[in-house]
């Protein structure tokens, strides 16, 4: 688990750093820190999540999510544009792996996401809530069609 969150934090390290000569872009905020609720069918999980644009509309959304005896690790892709006439909204559509460890558990899932997020245009603050099915491709395929996700972050 420690190899797994070092090499987690070295690309984001590295992410960030590779970064700083970012174009404009469509968000109003660059990068956002903070945490996840995962609900639906199943257990529920809470966990941190980071989400970083590379481009106007291409971003990264990252999260350790922890559940009952789980640890849930993912990323996506996510492609993100403004909603227009709605100051600090937009819509994002994305893909992404998401592996989950512990209680005699390492499952391999690929999540697709839909969802909404909105920068708060007077605060350094993020809302985010999407729709996030799971597709099991280890311990036996499997599709969980149910499941959603709040995140609250801090944008800087």
């Amino acid at each position: 688990m420690k190899k797994v969150f070092f090499t987690l934090m070295g690309c984001l390290a590295f992410m960030l750093v590779t970064t700083s000569s970012f174009a404009q872009r469509g968000s109003s905020y660059r990068t956002a820190l903070g945490m996840r609720i995962d609900a639906g069918d199943g257990a529920t999980g809470v966990g941190f999540n980071l989400k970083h644009f590379f481009t106007r509309h291409d971003a990264v959304d990252a999260n350790l999510v922890f559940f009952n005896n789980v640890v849930g690790l993912g990323a996506e892709y996510q492609y993100n544009a403004p909603i227009a006439g709605a100051s600090g909204l937009q819509w994002y559509l994305g893909l992404g792996p998401n592996f989950l460890f512990g209680d005699g558990v390492t499952a391999v899932q690929i999540r697709p996401v839909a969802g909404l997020d909105f920068k708060i245009p007077s605060a350094p603050i993020d809302f985010a809530f999407d729709w996030r099915p799971m597709f099991t491709l280890t311990q036996g395929t499997d599709f969980t069609a149910a499941r959603f996700g709040i995140s609250l972050r801090y944008a800087f």
